[in-house]
This record gives structure tokens, C-alpha cells and sequence, in this order.
């Protein structure tokens, strides 16, 4: 059976973001039930409940770790995890940035895309995760492997280059690996987990055709939200994102069983419990994914 927890639903930031004083993130910070906070998006997942693999390194991980008992140590040694892989999904800072929170000499495995490799390689900082302690691999795009009981297969999808590296121009929409979707499967059951994407292709539309579960890029409901709400200046395709609204009509007709939003950004509607956009959304048949929601396939 897979099992798959969400450590977190929010998109960079978090929600409330530290610096946000839009509505949502007011009733998130007073501690609204209908607000309910995320952290940076991430999930674990587990064939067996006894190994751990995370995907996506969030600057949140030590506090995700800290709120998911099935990640916690056992009583002995004095010091192990049940963390065995971590697997990265790209190198924005989003997701490579909690690395450094398992730097105490604990062994895994970290895979990931060359160009994602190609950063941390660049950055002497990931030295702190000590080769004799984490060995890095290299994932070849539409190549299935066997990790910790789990089948899985990267695949890229449309998205852009990390914002630390984008220049000055925009850097238009890429699928060289940049952003990358995964299909994690066991026991016959497939689940998709695809934090960013920036547009659904024919191809990848016929890749989720009858898919058991996907947990999908969910950052902002509408194409220019950020821009009506004067939170920034770009709109979600810029960003290399879907709008939900968007997303809603093309998986209209793929016959995804469970639908899923996740990485949702602190400015999104939906993730107000009591908002009109998320009625709408669960009228649709799909879920908003919430820090500690747990999936069993």
C-alpha cells in the first residue's frame, strides 16, 4: 500500500507569509479554523510505514518533521531517521533549501534531475550534506526505478528556470527537466505529484488519463490574482503556474479519481475553508491539501 503525507501545501512563503498582510494571511496569523496555516510545499511518502522518502526539501522541513510522528526517530540508536531518500522536483529555493537542515550526519540517498544536481554542485553551502553521508543521484527522465519499495519515474513538465537564475528578461516556459512531475507507485496504485506546472500539454494530459490520485500545482485560482490583489506583478503563467480556474477545465475530462491542489500561494481564495472559491472548487470534485493530510492508495 503507498502512503503519502503532506508536509506541506503552500507555495513559497507559506501561509500566513511572514511579510503578508492580505485577508487570508490576518485571519491565518489570529488563528481563524477556517484559515488554516501551511507551510512550503513537500510530501513524504512510504511502501512499508517504515522507510521515508521526501519529495522536495522545503525551507519548512526541521518544523515538518518535527509535526509527523512517522518521521520522527525510533528509540534507538541515539541517533536515526526514517527519512531514507529525499527526491527533488527542481532546484528553486523552495525546494533545496531545507537540505541544510539534514546536514548532522544522517545517511541518505538525494535524487534528483542533472540541471537540479548542476546548482547544488555550484554551491559550495550543500557541501554541509557530507558525500560519505548522502549520495547524490542523477534521474533520467521517463526511466522508471525502484526506490525503498516504490516504483518511481521523473518526468518533465512545462515550467520555468529557478528565479535566481531567470536574468532580466522572462524566461519563457521550459521542459528540459527544469520542473519535473513524478509518478510514485505500489502495490498496482499510482499517485502523480506535480508541485509546478505551468501549462497541461496533450502529452501530459494523456500521461494522467485514469489517474488514482493527483496532487497538482495549485499556486493561484486566477491567471492575474496576484496583480488585482497588488501582491506582485506577475501572473501565474509567468511564474510558470496554472491557475486552478484553468486547471479545473482541462482535467474536466481525464477521469482523475482524486484531484488534489497543492503549493497554493498565501493570496489563493481557496484556502479559506468558508470562501466561495472553495465551494466552487469541491463542486468541481477537487481537494485542497491541507499540512498533515495523509492519502493511502
Amino acid at each position: 500500500m503507498l502512503r503519502a503525507i503532506v508536509l506541506g501545501a503552500g507555495a513559497g512563503g507559506g501561509f500566513p507569509q511572514w511579510n503578508s498582510a492580505g485577508a487570508g494571511c490576518l485571519r491565518s496569523r489570529a488563528g481563524d479554523t477556517r484559515a488554516l496555516a501551511r507551510s512550503q510545499a513537500s510530501i513524504a511518502l512510504s511502501a512499508d510505514g517504515a522507510q521515508w522518502l521526501v519529495v522536495n526539501a522545503s525551507p519548512d522541513l526541521r518544523a515538518q518533521i518535527a509535526a509527523t510522528p512517522a518521521l520522527h526517530p525510533r528509540p534507538a540508536p541515539l541517533r536515526n531517521s526514517p527519512i531514507s531518500a529525499v527526491l527533488l522536483t527542481g532546484a528553486e529555493v523552495d525546494t533545496i533549501m531545507g537540505l541544510l537542515h539534514l546536514r548532522e550526519r544522517q545517511p541518505f540517498t538525494l535524487h534528483a534531475a542533472q540541471p537540479t544536481l548542476d546548482v547544488l554542485d555550484a554551491n559550495p553551502i550543500f557541501r554541509a550534506l557530507n558525500p560519505e553521508f548522502v549520495t547524490r543521484h542523477a534521474m533520467q527522465m521517463e526511466v522508471p526505478f525502484t526506490l525503498l519499495g516504490m516504483q518511481i519515474m521523473a518526468y518533465a513538465v512545462p515550467g520555468k528556470v529557478p528565479l535566481f537564475n531567470e536574468g532580466t528578461a522572462a524566461p519563457g516556459i521550459a521542459e528540459d527537466g527544469e520542473a519535473l512531475g513524478l509518478a510514485i507507485s505500489a502495490s498496482g496504485q499510482t499517485l502523480h505529484y506535480i508541485p509546478g506546472c505551468a501549462m497541461l500539454t496533450p502529452a501530459l494530459a494523456a500521461r494522467l488519463q485514469g489517474a488514482a490520485c493527483v496532487l497538482f500545482d495549485g499556486t493561484l485560482y486566477t491567471d492575474d490574482e496576484m496583480i488585482r490583489l497588488s501582491a506582485g506583478p506577475k501572473t501565474a503563467a509567468r511564474m510558470g503556474h496554472m491557475a486552478m480556474l484553468d486547471t479545473i477545465a482541462a482535467f474536466a475530462p481525464l477521469g482523475v479519481r482524486r484531484r488534489v491542489f497543492t503549493h497554493i500561494n498565501n493570496t489563493n481564495p481557496a484556502l479559506l475553508d468558508d470562501s466561495a472559491e472553495r465551494a466552487h472548487l469541491a463542486a468541481k470534485g477537487w481537494e485542497v491539501a491541507w499540512d498533515g493530510m495523509e492519502i493511502w492508495l
